[in-house]
């Protein structure tokens, strides 16, 4: 006789038997169902399943096993640190957080041991890592990121490290960033510790007087102050740097000085600088060491039929490849092709341009330099004539203000700024292209005719790069040129060097990552969105990716490490729009347009001296 229960199992067994034949078999099957269930245009890759996927299954299922652990159930391994506990499940851990993952599924003696000993991070931090691991969710804040990135790093937890090591970046400051780099490098955090370096360098002078800088080993020290990134306007800043941290323990740190002077660029100080600071300092006048480097950067001065053999890293100029500053676009035409007096400024912590103060004439096809964070605008054509007249403008007074004028007029001329002068090349004076060459010292206000480059060149590219003034392209009236010159200021002769693989006038020149850019232009039939660079490794041209629009009359910029193509003339009308190239990609994307410009603007980019707060 049958019992209750396999009267119950047999009657459910009944209950679950097919009605229908899903195989598509002969055995009998219910007539109401012998069509199909589905036409063919309704089945999906296979007719004999489907796959159904619930989205938020496990969004609802985590929290849940969150509140489980909460309640002290199912929990099959308790986490001590720092006499606390945390209880939490195994296959939680070891699905979420890679650490956990090694330690339970390869036979260590913890994947068996119900209670756990963690060392090497605090508890604070571990709750809430765990915590992380079943909400994804976890709060960064100034208290806990340091303690939250040691944890994270030892629990092989990636993107929160990273998480933290974004957090800590958008904090830099001069008064951390050195403890910040510090604290990244014993983790190998590698991104962070890049990050913070760019911003030293950008902002040394503000991060060579902090207490963290004073505090620094002589090895610390000597890295920093041997870079040739190091975003300096005068090599004064380096010696007064190394001289305060001699100063703050002298009879420890004298010693240390002269392998930290040989790290200063002396050669690149000026004579009175050299005679009036470096001289009388009580610690060089008394070390044989510091003396002999002195004297190098005397004969430096004293003997430039000399200085080819006094080539050196202390001769070389710093550059920093990843300034933050202000684009400032000058002068240039309207859409009707008249001059401008206008200036707009890009701030690119905010992305968008607006009005800044205008010049006092009018300019366009104006040469533009940037020294001592100083904007300068050379020459150019007001609508009626060419210019000879030369005026700066001043970021902290907000004013410009006309200096002595050029010998020459000059529109359409290449202007760059190098070690303590600003040179402008060629241009066209309302009669003939030029090939002449001036120089201006801003300390005397004084300009000086130099050796003539080699081709008369109007509308060419100039270019300060590793200590020669490049010249690029151009045109002489009848020709259009790919060939490219050098100046070398220390022989004072302009040396024909490899040429571009385009022909090019009206082009954008500028220099990244120790390489020369050259974009658009127009070689005599065609308006160019075609770009080159120049290694000097390898001394060859290569073509990376051109840019989305043909622009002749462009300017180019280097600014926070990626280049700015800025306005210029598309064949059909003048531009206002600005593109970015980022040489990581190797590609062009569209930024903010110009909103008081239509193309041929001069242009340059004036540093953020103070870091933001």
């Amino acid at each position: 006789m049958k019992n209750r229960m396999d009267s119950l199992v047999e009657l459910e067994n009944s209950k679950l038997k097919p009605r229908f034949n899903l195989s598509g078999s002969s055995s009998s099957i219910s007539p109401v169902l012998r069509s199909p269930i589905l036409s063919p245009s309704d089945h999906l890759a296979s007719d004999d399943h489907i796959i159904y996927h619930q989205d938020d299954l496990f969004l609802q299922g985590f929290p849940i096993m969150e509140e489980i652990r909460r309640l002290g159930k199912l929990c099959d391994v308790t986490l001590k640190v720092d006499n606390q506990s945390f209880s939490a499940h195994r296959i939680v851990l070891a699905a979420n957080i890679p650490y956990f993952y090694a330690m339970f599924t390869n036979d260590m003696v913890e994947s068996t041991q119900r209670d756990i000993t963690i060392h090497g991070i605090e508890a604070l931090a571990l709750e809430a890592l765990v915590n992380f691991a079943y909400s994804g969710l976890i709060t960064i804040d100034v208290n806990n990121v340091q303690s939250l990135m040691v944890g994270a790093s030892f629990l092989q937890l990636t993107q929160v490290r990273n998480a933290c090591a974004e957090f800590l970046k958008k904090r830099f400051h001069p008064q951390n960033v050195l403890g910040i780099r510090s604290f990244a490098d014993t983790l190998g955090c590698t991104p962070l510790v890049e990050s913070a370096d760019k911003y030293l360098q950008q902002y040394f002078q503000d991060v060579s007087s902090s207490d963290e800088f004073f505090s620094l080993s002589f090895k610390e020290l000597t890295d920093i102050i041997h870079r040739d990134e190091l975003h300096v306007t005068s090599e004064e800043q380096v010696f007064e740097a190394v001289m305060n941290w001699m100063n703050r323990d002298p009879e420890l740190r004298k010693k240390d000085l002269p392998p930290l002077l040989g790290k200063v660029r002396l050669p690149l100080l000026s004579p009175h600088y050299l005679a009036d600071r470096v001289a009388t300092e009580e610690l060089i006048r008394t070390s044989h060491e510091c003396r002999d480097l002195l004297d190098e950067a005397r004969d430096y001065h004293l003997m430039p039929e000399r200085r080819p053999l006094l080539q050196s890293f202390r001769t070389r100029p710093r550059c920093c490849n990843f300034i933050i500053g202000h684009i400032f676009a000058v002068g240039g035409l309207t859409k009707s092709g008249d001059s401008l007096s206008t200036v707009e400024v890009f701030d690119p912590l905010v992305g968008r341009w607006q009005m800044a103060e205008a010049m006092t004439m009018l300019r366009s096809r104006v040469g533009v330099a940037v020294m001592r964070n100083r904007l300068y605008a050379f020459g150019g054509y007001n609508g009626t004539e060419r210019l000879s007249t030369v005026e700066v403008f001043n970021p902290v007074e907000r004013v410009w203000s006309r200096v002595s004028p050029m010998h020459c007029k000059r529109s359409a001329v290449g202007a760059a700024a190098l070690n303590d002068r600003l040179y402008v090349c060629g241009g066209y004076d309302g009669i003939t292209s030029l090939n002449t060459v001036e120089c201006y010292q801003p300390d005397k206000d004084e300009w000086t005719l130099i050796a003539s480059m080699v081709k008369h060149r109007s509308a060419g590219g100039v270019v300060a790069f590793e200590g020669y003034i490049y010249a690029l392209g151009g045109h002489d009236g009848l020709s259009i040129f790919d060939s490219v010159e050098r100046y070398d200021p220390l022989t004072q002769r302009w040396t024909t060097v490899k040429p571009m693989l385009s022909r090019r006038c009206r082009l954008g020149v500028a220099t990244l990552n120790g390489k020369i850019y050259v974009c658009g232009g127009y070689d005599g039939s065609v308006f160019l969105q075609t770009v080159e660079m120049f290694d000097p490794a390898t001394n060859e041209w290569k073509f990376v990716a051109p840019m989305n629009v043909m622009r002749s009359r462009v300017a180019l910029v280097a600014n926070m490490g990626k280049l700015w193509a800025i306005g210029g003339y598309d064949g059909n009308s003048n531009l206002s729009t600005v593109e970015v190239y980022d040489p990581q990609s190797n590609t062009w994307s569209f930024v903010a347009s110009m909103c008081a410009h239509e193309g041929g603007v001069g242009v340059g980019v004036i540093p953020i001296c103070k870091p933001p707060d």
